[in-house]
């Protein structure tokens, strides 16, 4: 019963920057970690970021590397993804995930429904 719900999507020229938000509720003390994956038309769902509830640790895919921030507000039960540098290629739907202790951020237990971005030229 763990319910994400992404903010902060929208259009967005390359080159510029955008910070989408994930808010938690439901058992969040379950919740051991938290990321983002993202889907484009046509193409699979891939992952993005994650980072652990507790601790800091965090990893992103190469694509995103240098680029993508992902953090957390462990007081507003809240994850959030600053995006600069823009690409056109970063175009997709952005889902917000979190997984219990002992399930791979890979393969989280809970998705929200996801926040369109949309990059433009």
């Amino acid at each position: 019963q763990v319910q994400l719900v992404e903010s902060g999507g929208g259009l967005v020229q390359a080159g510029g920057s955008l910070r989408l938000s994930c808010g938690a509720s439901g058992p969040t003390f379950s919740i051991y970690t938290m990321g983002w994956f993202r889907q484009a038309p046509g193409k699979e769902r891939e992952f993005v970021a994650a980072t652990r509830w507790n601790g800091g640790s965090t990893d992103y895919a190469d694509s995103v590397k240098g680029r993508f921030t992902i953090s957390r507000d462990s007081g507003k039960n809240t994850a959030y993804l600053q995006m600069n540098g823009l690409k056109l290629d970063d175009t997709a739907v952005y889902y917000c995930t979190a997984s219990r202790l002992g399930t791979s951020w890979y393969n989280p237990d809970y998705w929200g429904r996801g926040t369109q971005v949309t990059v433009s030229s």
